[in-house]
């Protein structure tokens, strides 16, 4: 694998998007129905004297890199494109000097790249091929009849740099490139191709040598106000082109740009005061912008400012391999329309700004409407669905453009950062906590989709796009049948699961997670009944018998399991009534008790038996006696550790509280509560706190911050909603009966998990509570264990097989008992475990089905590229993206579009993906984003374009020799010449190989000419 891309000839360029579009009805990947159509005639004058027909386009970054990128930027709705900066450091040089993976994107992006990895020469002669692409594939498209884009070029990073001889001729070829070889070459080609259709002479001979006449300048952090200013001056009057400098948001100063990341929850990125001392100050920069706009008006030149530069932080996590890396996307935003209001403010109005930071479907019109001027992103096309983005962008604002430029709408600027700033969806917790959607299945070679929320996030694999399918089309029955397939308490876990499911939606990285759990609500809501009333216990197929102790989630789904695939099953518990945690301890204000009632009637109706009220006390061995399998779900109720060092015995459990508030009908409290603790049970001990009669004040008290806690964002934003305070950083020392003696903490470093370090600060604060309830975790009591003689861990767990069987055959542990106090969902999913390794033993087949709820192709294709809000009701199934049926999103966020999508016979995917390595930089965007452990510019078939690169990778791929023959590396790292392919190669890679020859066969070498 080569990290050196290969750019491919312009004739191949034009031949490739032809052939593509012929036959795939895409070009590059991208769908014709993604490509962009100003339907309004509007255009959008540029400050520079440009017309365009969007106001959007790609930031000078990985997006307007290589011309293929360039040219779908286009497609999909760019009209301003930024190309990648150049400078006097080039080719092998730069690409040495970068490590990789350079770019990681999982929320906030970060990259540790500079200017563009090609020679100057090569860039330029991208970007010419990209300007006359861009203009042959509108008119053959349909998409414009005359250039309604306009170029900017971005130059770096000192005055020496830039006036080396082949930045200047970078420079003065974009100005006029008539005489540049590639202008040459792209214009001959065109003059005698046959290929086209509706681009003629005519066409041709109006596509302009004066290929940009504006120029951004990027200055490396620390450049001099005078060395900024003496390059501004440069190219304003030596190269007489419109000029905006890229300003950097540590003009804000250290303070404010602290404050701010820390008050939206982006308190863990790092950085010192040390850029904000040493970049250009904010009144030095003042002074010099104001003698650069007089310099442009003397000179008939605009002149204004790019907002923003990316913002150096420190790499505390390993988030990239560098010390530094640069922050972009939405923790960027507040930090770019700060600046924006600042200097607007300064200079009146009447600075031109060109706005690139954290735009996005979400704030783009507001944006557009205060800045009037073009919009660039970066983050966001990096995100699944990725180029056709910018079509919602250019769609969004088309109605906002025929405006020329003017003076800047100061106070709608002002109102825009103090909106963008205090608005919860730009909060770091808007995401609900929710780091990398990846689940550790190994990518696969072929057959790779996956859907993450069933495979790899629920832990009892609910068929989740099948349902909420169902859901959205209003087949409620139907999609309570597939529920109820895996799911034993639906209408439960549609009040209470912990939902690891929307913290592997794809959505996610659009907008907002699907809202899984409330659509398998509305399915029990009107389904639950009538499936009550067909459900007939089935006849036993075995004379085998179970037994399980403990009736709570864990229990009843394993009974429910097992029954319902013919197995006697009885199940002792010695409480009263079934459900235990849920029933018991779990506030009836989050669930009521017909809601349990209805999911236990599941497993009565399935002919589970109960007896209640009976403590067993049988060993596991006597109940083997009577019974062939023991299941102990015995739960967690222990009382938590102590959160105090000093008066322990003055802290009410939070069990002990929750189950008095529920069963007993109340709890006397006195006027004021404190609660210690941060998980789910701490929120509810709160809420709850706070119900009780005489209750004025209840506090959170937590000894790390929000952002830590283990609570769901949703328990903290209950808690948030119904006023409680949350006192962070204060870590209880004592308690005695009147005073919590708290310590005040700190937040250190980043330890392993990425989290921040808690040190005591020696400093302590008192505060007067009449009760004090310690939330702290449950435990389980393993003295059950012990007498059993069941073989323990060092921290007192039982030692079980992955079917989660003990050391005594046949005896089962699972759920809270067997790990600790944890969720619902994961206690099913032991149960489900248990229950299909009991059937297996037996002999007995099981009725987990796989239901297939198709969903047409076009309809899971429109969705994508698309940031929806969350939509009410049933409807909100309609923004599930169907990823175990269309995943694709490794070729939607690779900038270069090196992975692509073939359709190929006899694999169950619609789609194989393979990598085309000449294309790929390995950035590592679609390793963060796709869905498995894996990589796939790592792990995919791989078609190589040299011998060199094939030599330099280890994966599995071919390379096609000039003789007809290919080399190939086999699966199992091996490499052969070979001449036949089915005497040689597995055949799933004869399949792959022969899809490519057959259909894609611009993809196997880049000089490859087609004339189809």
């Amino acid at each position: 694998m080569s990290e050196y891309m290969r750019p491919l000839p312009f004739n191949q360029i034009i031949e490739w998007a032809l052939s593509e579009y012929k036959n795939e009805g895409r070009v590059f990947g991208v769908r014709k129905e993604d490509f962009y159509i100003n339907k309004t005639g509007k255009k959008l004058k540029t400050v520079f004297g440009d017309e365009i027909s969007s106001a959007v386009g790609p930031a000078a970054g990985p997006h307007s890199q290589l011309a293929q990128n360039i040219i779908v930027s286009y497609l999909t709705g760019s009209r301003f494109i930024e190309l990648k900066t150049v400078q006097k450091m080039d080719g092998k040089e730069i690409q040495e000097a970068v490590n990789k993976p350079c770019i990681l994107a999982e929320d906030e992006c970060y990259n540790c790249e500079w200017s563009t990895e090609l020679t100057v020469g090569e860039a330029f002669n991208e970007y010419i091929k990209a300007y006359f692409a861009i203009q042959v594939l509108a008119k053959e498209f349909g998409l414009a009849d005359k250039k309604d884009f306009a170029y900017n070029m971005s130059v770096g990073y000192d005055l020496e740099g830039i006036k080396t001889t082949k930045v200047d001729n970078y420079i003065e070829g974009l100005k006029d490139a008539s005489n540049t070889e590639i202008f040459k070459e792209c214009k001959k080609f065109l003059e005698e191709t046959d290929l086209l259709e509706k681009f003629g002479k005519d066409d041709l001979e109006k596509i302009s040598p004066n290929v940009c006449n504006s120029i951004t300048l990027s200055t490396l952090h620390g450049c001099p106000a005078h060395e900024i200013e003496s390059i501004a001056t440069y190219l304003l009057t030596e190269k007489n082109l419109n000029t905006f400098i890229k300003c950097n948001p540590t003009m804000l100063g250290y303070e404010y740009a602290r404050k701010t990341l820390d008050d939206m929850g982006f308190d863990y990125i790092a950085f010192t005061d040390f850029h904000f001392n040493n970049d250009i100050q904010y009144e030095d920069a003042v002074l010099m912008l104001e003698r650069l706009i007089k310099l442009g008006k003397e000179r008939n030149k605009a002149f204004g400012v790019k907002l923003t530069n990316t913002f150096p932080v420190d790499v505390k996590r390993n988030e990239l391999p560098s010390q530094e890396m640069y922050m972009s996307g939405r923790s960027l935003l507040p930090l770019t329309i700060s600046m924006a209001a600042m200097l607007s403010k300064r200079f009146d109005g009447n600075l031109p700004i060109s706005y690139s930071g954290g735009a996005d479907a979400r704030n783009i019109k507001e944006i557009f409407g205060a800045i009037r001027q073009p919009i660039t992103v970066a983050t966001t096309i990096l995100k699944p669905g990725g180029y056709p983005r910018f079509k919602q962008l250019a769609e969004l604002t088309e109605d906002m453009l025929d405006n020329e430029y003017g003076r800047l709408d100061v106070d709608r600027i002002v109102a825009l950062r103090d909106k963008i700033i205090s608005d919860w969806q730009n909060n770091k917790l808007y995401r609900e906590k929710v780091k990398s959607r990846k689940t550790s299945s190994n990518l696969p070679l072929t057959d790779c989709f996956k859907a993450p929320c069933k495979d790899g996030g629920c832990p009892i694999a609910q068929q989740i796009p099948e349902y909420l399918k169902l859901v959205a089309d209003g087949k409620f029955d139907k999609a309570f049948e597939v529920i109820a397939n895996d799911n034993t308490a639906p209408t439960i876990l549609g009040e209470l699961c912990a939902h690891y499911c929307q913290d592997h939606c794809t959505r996610v990285d659009y907008e907002k997670t699907l809202q899984i759990r409330e659509m398998k609500l509305i399915a029990a809501d009107n389904a639950q009944e009538a499936f009550l009333e067909k459900l007939e216990a089935v006849e036993l197929k075995s004379d085998k018998k179970v037994c399980v102790i403990g009736a709570g989630p864990a229990g009843i789904a394993a009974a429910s399991y097992l029954r319902r695939n013919g197995l006697d099953v009885t199940v002792f518990e010695k409480l009263s009534k079934p459900y235990g945690i849920v029933s018991h301890v779990i506030p009836d204000f989050r669930i009521s008790d017909e809601e349990i009632d209805r999911d236990y009637q599941i497993a009565l109706k399935q002919g589970v038996k109960f007896v209640f009220d009976t403590e067993v006390k049988e060993t596991y061995q006597e109940l083997k006696k009577e019974y062939d399998y023991v299941i102990v779900a015995t739960g967690a109720w222990k009382e938590g550790v102590s959160p105090v060092k000093e008066g322990s015995e003055n802290i009410i459990d939070a069990l002990d509280f929750l189950w008095q508030a529920r069963m007993e009908k109340g709890v006397k409290l006195g006027k004021k509560v404190a609660v210690v603790g941060a998980g789910d049970v701490a929120m509810d001990c709160t809420r709850t706190a706070a119900r009780q009669a005489g209750v004025d004040e209840v506090c959170l008290v937590y000894r790390r911050t929000e952002a830590y806690m283990p609570a769901t964002q949703e328990e903290v934003n209950d808690v948030k909603k119904e006023g409680h305070k949350i006192l962070e950083l204060l870590a209880p020392i004592s308690y005695d009966g009147k005073i919590l003696k708290c310590e005040k903490m700190k937040l250190g470093d980043f330890d392993q998990s990425g989290r921040k370090r808690v040190e005591g600060t020696g400093e302590f604060v008192e505060m007067q509570f009449d009760n004090v309830i310690g939330a702290t975790g449950a435990r389980v009591d393993s003295q059950q264990f012990i007498d059993n003689n069941i073989n323990l861990d060092d921290r007192n767990r039982p030692k079980l097989l992955p079917t989660s069987e003990s050391n005594i055959e046949n005896v089962y542990i699972i759920g809270d008992c067997k790990t600790g106090a944890s969720t619902i969902v994961k206690a099913m999913g032991d149960a489900k475990t248990v229950a299909l390794d009991i059937l297996k033993k037996e002999g007995l087949g099981n009725d987990f089905k796989k239901f297939e709820v198709k969903e047409d192709k076009e309809t899971l294709y429109n969705k994508r590229g698309k940031l929806l809000d969350v939509k009410e009701g049933k409807n909100e199934g309609n923004r599930c993206l169907k990823c175990d049926q269309i995943c694709e999103v490794c070729t939607e966020v690779c900038p270069n579009r090196a992975n692509a999508q073939i359709r190929v016979e006899g694999f169950n995917n619609l789609h194989q993906i393979i990598h085309l390595d000449g294309m790929c930089n390995e950035c590592g965007n679609c390793g963060v984003f796709c869905p498995h452990a894996g990589r796939p510019y790592k792990d995919k078939f791989t078609v190589f374009w040299s011998e060199e690169d094939f030599l330099d990778s280890t994966n599995v791929g071919i390379l096609n020799l000039d003789d007809g023959s290919y080399k190939v590396r086999l699966e199992n790292g091996n490499i052969i010449q070979t001449r036949d392919m089915e005497k040689d190669l597995s055949e799933n890679l004869v399949r792959l190989i022969k899809a490519i020859e057959k259909d894609y066969a611009y993809y196997l070498k880049p000089s490859l000419v087609l004339n189809k």
